[in-house]
């Protein structure tokens, strides 16, 4: 990535890290991610979409600046929460869209739902609704990479709930042993469903966790694409050249429940407005604006493209048909290149 100066005083043009095209890229890529989360909240509420509905809003910065540090061929895997990852990724919101509808046009042939996104083609490798169950995963799936040497880095997300798991440890400890080129990140919100980090761990600096595995293991600032993609490019580089996994804690903070169906008492109205003073979209846009970078026309047009891309998702999934019910019997198990399972 392009390197400039460093930031200059309030009201001058402000020197960055990173150029205008990256800027303007996290931008779009998080406005999409917001407004298609905005809509997807209020399509649950008028029941076109139903189940489990984890929303994204106020963590944008973790996905947009992650995917900005790694290549299209890495591996992305995470839990419940991943309406954004496939997006980032390069897939067409609509497809989200149509998943959340239960449509066969899904990214996972309606058959995942929300909490079940899965694309081949784009890298990425779910959604996991079982807490933790995708940590063991992402040490497996960095495993397959490093035995056939393709130079491929897999970036494993998790809550920060999930790393009460047991299964977190032995993934750790696997991840060490064999060097992995894994980056494990804990999108720590603040609050494992409604419960807070505090009440459920004796560490409150999860990071640190790492280090009983001697994994290089570091805390970021999840509010800011820029902190998050230096720590992940940083993790990236170093599993490439062989020095196995890397633990990040990216603070973060979700606007909403934890679900659709969280309303969300446990904490203040004044905390979360604390929080979204430091919006990750408002402070990119805050950079593009202090650079001239962008003006008040440009944000229209964005927010009037955005717009239409959302408006064309919902049509395409209210249009999409669903599974027939002889899709039950698909996908179950795997044809190739197993000649003992049978029609």
């Amino acid at each position: 990535m392009e390197k400039t100066a460093t930031k200059a005083k309030s009201g001058k043009a402000e020197k960055t890290d990173f150029p205008k095209e990256t800027y303007l890229w996290w931008y779009e890529q998080m406005l999409l991610m917001r407004r298609f989360e905005e809509k997807a909240g209020q399509l649950y509420i008028q029941q076109k979409i139903r189940g489990f509905c984890h929303l994204y809003i106020g963590q944008e910065a973790i996905a947009a600046g992650g995917e900005s540090a790694i290549r299209k061929t890495d591996r992305i895997i995470t839990a419940y929460r991943d309406h954004a990852h496939p997006i980032v990724r390069g897939m067409h919101p609509k497809y989200v869209m149509a998943e959340l509808f239960a449509k066969a046009t899904g990214c996972s042939k309606g058959k995942g739902g929300s909490m079940h996104m899965f694309s081949k083609e784009f890298n990425f490798f779910g959604g996991h609704g079982i807490v933790g169950g995708q940590v063991p995963l992402g040490a497996g799936i960095a495993f397959a990479d490093k035995y056939n040497n393709n130079d491929n880095v897999t970036l494993c997300l998790m809550g920060d709930g999930a790393v009460r798991q047991g299964a977190l440890h032995e993934a750790f400890n696997m991840a060490m042993l064999w060097k992995l080129p894994v980056i494990y990140i804990i999108e720590n919100n603040n609050y494992a469903m409604g419960t807070s980090v505090e009440r459920t761990s004796n560490v409150h600096d999860l990071y640190k966790l790492g280090s009983a595995y001697e994994m290089p293991s570091f805390q970021v600032d999840g509010m800011r694409c820029e902190t998050v993609h230096e720590a992940v490019a940083e993790a990236a580089v170093r599993a490439r050249k062989g020095g196995g996994p890397t633990l990040l804690e990216i603070k973060t903070y979700r606007y909403r429940g934890h679900s659709m169906s969280d309303p969300g008492t446990y904490r203040s109205k004044e905390e979360v407005e604390e929080y979204k003073k430091l919006d990750p979209i408002e402070q990119v846009l805050a950079t593009l604006k202090k650079n001239k970078w962008i003006d008040d026309k440009g944000v229209e047009n964005m927010e009037a493209k955005i717009k239409a891309l959302v408006e064309e998702s919902v049509k395409f999934a209210e249009e999409s048909p669903f599974p027939t019910p002889d899709e039950l019997y698909k996908d179950v198990y795997a044809q190739k290149d197993y000649p003992y399972i049978t029609e």
